[in-house]
């Protein structure tokens, strides 16, 4: 009876073996073991191997996904801005349906989403210094911010809401800058620094006065 039981039936269980770990999963791993390790150490204090060994993985499959730390900062930085423009949404596009209210949610939405991926945000502040990569990726995003910017500007003076001046180019470059050294300072804890519970406003603010000469425009 017990050989029978034994020939019919299932093969005793050797254990259940690890699931596959697909290539998403592996370099999702990887960025979110990055961006962990970025909240307490520079990324040049970060070595492949930390990367490596914190997504579960070895060094040689490592670079299967990227060719280097630095590449793998491009693309947390490349997710973090794609995350800015996804919850900024039309906000520039419906500037003129209220210039307040569009404004502060286009500058929330990138101020929320740098500031949940602060590691990145200021590690990409750090490399530019050193990472060509990292400067023609930031200056592709700037330009695109300036671009967006400017053709909002022009629109509102179209439409005689907002007064001629400063060249429109000229004042989203200064509009523009003038948000992202405000936020690296605040996130970074630099002196001087906007308070992060007031940062928002004081943009707002800051933007309302240059493109409208007022903080409170009229609808037209």
């Amino acid at each position: 009876m017990a050989t029978a039981s034994t020939s019919s039936g299932a093969r005793p269980a050797r254990g259940r073996r690890p699931p596959r770990v697909s290539g998403d999963d592996r370099e999702r791993a990887i960025l979110a073991t990055a961006e962990r390790l970025l909240e307490d150490r520079a990324l040049h204090e970060i070595s492949i191997d930390d990367l490596a060994r914190g997504a579960g993985i070895s060094r040689p499959t490592f670079y299967f996904y990227f060719p280097s730390k630095e590449a793998v900062l491009l693309t947390l930085l490349d997710r973090m801005v794609e995350e800015a423009r996804t919850g900024r949404g039309d906000a520039l596009d419906r500037f003129a349906e209220d210039p307040p209210h569009w404004l502060r949610q286009g500058i929330t939405a990138i101020y929320e989403t740098f500031r949940s991926h602060r590691a990145v945000t200021l590690a990409a502040a750090d490399a530019r210094a050193t990472s060509a990569e990292v400067r023609e990726l930031w200056a592709r995003v700037m330009e695109q911010f300036v671009q967006e910017t400017t053709a909002a500007i022009e629109a509102e003076r179209t439409r005689r809401a907002a007064p001629d001046g400063v060249p429109a180019r000229d004042l989203s470059v200064a509009l523009n800058l003038m948000n992202e050294r405000v936020l690296l300072a605040t996130f970074a804890g630099h002196t001087p620094a906007v308070d992060e519970a007031n940062v928002i406003d004081a943009l707002v603010a800051v933007w309302l006065g240059a493109i409208y000469r007022t903080t409170d425009p009229s609808d037209g």
